[in-house]
């Protein structure tokens, strides 16, 4: 029986998950569509299980999944693989490597772009067959020393076909989940809104596809149990209303014990039947990037949405009891001190559960990657760096050390101690453990990255902006982390 192992390689530094980590669908998809063709196959997810390499000398293939932060462990990976078994085929995947398919093809045998299920089952037929990759779709690779890349297939319009993620297949999962503490679940592919900070829509397209509603049902009931916790994994759930409905009324009869979370987008308020159809479905919070409250930097990050709808979405979901978790981000062009204080203002003021401020990073694929490199603003190019919680980039209005300073500033300011009194005395019992955990994460982060804020010190002129000082008059925080 052929082997093939799939890997998600660890992130390389903290965040705000860090404790609560949910692994990505697709290994657990191509997992099963190996299995049902007769391989054996194991998961292994670096953040939940120790890499052993032991494990790839039986194998006969090794699929590692990447996103940028963590393409560094993945090429080592890749390369310890290859100079242990060089027999063993290795084929990479994920966002990261579809945009940049030729840094990967500096370890990887194989590189799949975009969604890998079908290009994996006809690249799995020629490695069985005849060896003719020409036909593989989505498929980069190296014949005689020249780089060749497959065209792109059309995505996959019938979500339906493909099986069920299957979790068993990751060590300690065999019935029980083991240690997965939140289940992931996606029920669309796509986003048809087109944020200049965002690579999705390079990987998934911007058409939404979805899955049937009686599969998404069959699949939650195998997770039905007391103390389960659900994350939809979908880039919007409720991006069609009628739909989200459909399915929010199926779960209600079914009368589902977990709990459950999603991402949407603030305009999911302006629909209170839906809002309330989700409650009554279980929801607990909702995840909404918000990205900024200045009306400027909306506009020039082609959000969509007004500070307007931002405040009435806000005022709509507590109304129904439903927890918010806000992510804003800093670093465009528009945004400059008076922006972090009037963000962390606005976030204290309405009274989210939960908060996170995250940095402008040029992700490759987004709109805004390819116009900082045109600008040469890019000041960084260790891909581990590229996490949302490290500035890599020259943003307009702050220095680098300001725009990472201002992170540390909110967070530290949002979760205080005296907001954690507020919030026990509005009963908002939840959000004292998150903010318990979020306080201890600031200061364990900058411990860590105690080299790389002196670093990025270093680029800031001795001769301070009056945004700098303003910053540092009116925050009072010490330079030393």
């Amino acid at each position: 029986m052929p082997k093939i192992v799939f890997i998600e390689p660890k992130a390389p530094n903290l965040h705000i998950f860090s404790r609560f980590y949910t692994p990505r669908l697709g290994s657990f998809i191509l997992g099963a569509l190996m299995k049902q063709r007769g391989w054996d196959v194991k998961i292994v997810v670096e953040e939940l299980d120790h890499l052993d390499f032991d494990d790839f000398g039986s194998a006969d293939m090794v699929g590692i999944s990447t996103i940028t932060p963590t393409a560094p462990r993945a090429y080592a990976i890749a390369e310890k693989i290859k100079e242990l078994y060089p027999n063993v085929q290795v084929v990479m995947g994920g966002p990261h490597v579809t945009y940049l398919p030729e840094e990967a093809l500096g370890q990887a045998d194989f590189v799949i772009r975009g969604e890998g299920e079908d290009a994996l089952m006809a690249l799995i037929d020629a490695w069985e067959g005849d060896g003719d990759f020409s036909r593989v779709p989505n498929l980069s690779y190296k014949q005689k020393g020249t780089i060749i890349h497959n065209p792109m297939a059309p995505p996959v319009i019938n979500l339906d076909r493909l099986p069920v993620p299957d979790f068993s297949l990751m060590k300690g999962c065999d019935g029980t989940f083991g240690p997965l503490n939140v289940i992931p679940v996606q029920t669309s592919r796509g986003c048809p809104f087109d944020c200049s900070f965002c690579s999705v829509t390079g990987m998934f397209g911007k058409k939404f596809r979805f899955r049937s509603t009686e599969q998404i049902i069959e699949e939650l009931r195998q997770y039905d149990r007391r103390g389960s916790f659900i994350f939809f994994y979908d880039d919007n759930l409720t991006a069609h209303p009628n739909r989200a409905k459909q399915l929010f009324r199926a779960m209600i009869r079914e009368k589902f014990k977990f709990k459950w979370s999603a991402q949407v987008r603030a305009d999911v308020a302006k629909d209170k039947e839906l809002v309330k159809l989700m409650k009554k479905a279980g929801c607990h919070t909702l995840f909404i990037g918000f990205e900024s409250v200045n009306p400027e930097t909306l506009i020039s990050m082609k959000k969509n949405q007004t500070v307007q709808e931002i405040v009435a979405a806000i005022k709509t979901i507590h109304h129904y009891r439903i927890n918010i978790h806000g992510m804003f981000v800093y670093g465009f062009d528009d945004d400059d001190w008076k922006t972090v204080k009037q963000t962390v203002k606005f976030a204290r003021k309405y009274r989210l559960t939960s908060s996170q401020f995250l940095i402008l990073t040029p992700f490759p694929g987004s709109e805004f990657y390819n116009q900082a490199r045109a600008e040469h603003r890019i000041r960084f190019k260790d891909w581990t760096l590229y996490d949302a919680h490290h500035v890599v980039f020259q943003p307009a209005r702050l220095f680098p050390f300001d725009l990472q300073k201002a992170q540390i500033f909110s967070h530290k300011k949002f979760y205080s101690l005296k907001e954690m009194v507020k919030k026990l005395w509005h009963g908002n019992w939840i959000s004292l453990p998150l903010a318990h955990y979020a306080r201890h994460l600031n200061r364990v982060w900058q411990r860590k990255n105690k080299t790389f804020l002196q670093a990025i010190k270093l680029l800031t002129p001795n001769k301070t902006t009056d945004i700098s000082i303003d910053y540092r008059e009116k925050v009072c925080l010490d330079d030393t982390p």
